[in-house]
């Protein structure tokens, strides 16, 4: 605990007012807080891989549906467009002090977001969606400062935002998206950020549907200087069309990462928004990491140019294996949500009894406290792998987990 104002005016022998201000500048920065009647304290460093530690060992010979990967064998071959991508560089060689962007990556780009209805923004290249997050972040916002978050959510973006200093503030989500009362309650509270998943969110599916969009917008545009990140990771890999946000507010970036339709090891996520947002993240690129590899930006562009991934297949494949497990859980008496994406997500009563009853019977799930702040416990899905002979077995297992009785909802 630090000592009272007076206190330490007193024995620094400085003007109270003094005391005041520091202790208001550290409280704005994140570095203390304060506790009521109790006085000021020092935050605890925020720890950056909390959620980590709730994950667990899969036993050799258990099933895993939890790991969140995309199918592999619906992932694309990269070595055609590497190679012809590893040929161009030979023949012109990327050096210091050349455009960060490959061109004709940034004109597919483009091209992508005009076609979804995103604004108009300059484009950069980020090492995916978590890096772009973070870039963002720290391009407007200071320690101390109320990021509104979807609640349950993607648990990396749940440690990075208190591991960067900043707060969080959980916005519950239903299968249309974030509630907009919660993202209104959020706002005037004083969050200074809000970041939405378009599609496929992580870990529920929910999607922002057309109706959900205009209610979001219409409370966004009371609050036009917040900043806004809209996460479309599902691009590629779903069939429900882009309802953006962007351009609402004054401050907005959207990411499209490309790990789930072509590979997480390609590590890149397109970024575009207004221009202040985008020129402040290149400036502190190029004193970091400078830029992502061209020669990976211009194997993606192959990879486009060649139509390398049947994106409506691609969705209709997950969404198959979604849709089996959810019928096949309502056939038991089990409610599941997974509009789009990888996953699917069950309330359950107990969580950890659920999770356990499951091991034990040959499939290691996602514990939902991977994903929740505030919000009723669950277990996570990945279908992504799941075969049609594995889905009965897997909810009729799920089932017995959850004998206790259903859940209604997960907000």
């Amino acid at each position: 605990m630090l000592p009272p104002m007076r206190e330490l005016a007193v024995e620094l022998g400085v003007n109270p007012n003094t005391v005041a201000a520091a202790y208001r500048t550290l409280r704005e920065r994140g570095v203390i807080e304060t506790a009521g009647r109790r006085g000021s304290r020092v935050r605890p460093k925020p720890a950056t891989t909390g959620r980590e530690h709730i994950r667990m060992d899969v036993p050799v010979g258990v099933r895993d549906v939890s790991h969140g990967n995309p199918d592999p064998a619906l992932l694309p071959s990269l070595a055609r467009a590497f190679t012809w991508a590893a040929e161009q560089s030979d023949r012109e060689p990327v050096l210091y002090g050349d455009n960060p962007v490959e061109p004709e990556f940034a004109r597919f780009a483009r091209a992508a977001l005009d076609a979804d209805g995103v604004p108009a923004g300059p484009v950069a290249v980020a090492s995916g969606s978590l890096d772009a997050v973070e870039r963002v972040l720290a391009a407007h916002l200071k320690p101390g400062d109320t990021v509104a978050v979807e609640d349950p959510g993607w648990g990396s973006l749940l440690d990075l935002v208190p591991a960067l200093g900043l707060r969080v503030t959980p916005v519950r989500v239903d299968d249309e998206g974030p509630l907009p009362d919660d993202v209104r309650a959020a706002l005037e509270s004083g969050a200074r950020a809000l970041i939405v998943t378009d599609r496929a969110q992580n870990p529920t599916g929910a999607v922002v549907s057309a109706t959900r969009a205009r209610a979001l917008r219409a409370v966004l545009r009371r609050h036009p200087e917040i900043l806004l990140i809209e996460d479309d990771h599902g691009h590629g890999i779903v069939h429900q069309p882009l309802h953006p946000l962007a351009g609402t507010t004054r401050t907005w970036a959207f990411i499209r990462s490309v790990a789930k339709a072509y590979g997480p090891d390609l590590r890149l996520a397109v970024l575009t928004g207004d221009a202040v947002t985008l020129d402040r993240v290149r400036g502190r690129q190029r004193l970091g990491p400078g830029w992502v590899s061209r020669l990976t930006q211009r194997a993606v562009s192959r990879l486009w140019a060649d139509g390398a991934v049947d994106a409506p297949a691609v969705a209709a494949a997950y969404g198959e294996r979604r849709d089996a497990l959810i019928a096949a859980l309502a056939e038991r008496g089990v409610p599941a949500h997974g509009s789009s994406g990888l996953n699917v997500w069950i309330p359950v009563p107990d969580e950890t009894g659920a999770v356990s009853r499951l091991l034990h019977a040959g499939w290691a799930v996602a514990p939902g406290a991977l994903f929740r702040l505030g919000a009723a416990p669950g277990i996570r899905i990945t279908v992504s792998t799941l075969t049609p002979e594995e889905t009965g077995p897997l909810a009729e297992a799920i089932a017995s987990a959850c004998e206790a009785g259903p859940v209604r909802g997960y907000a």
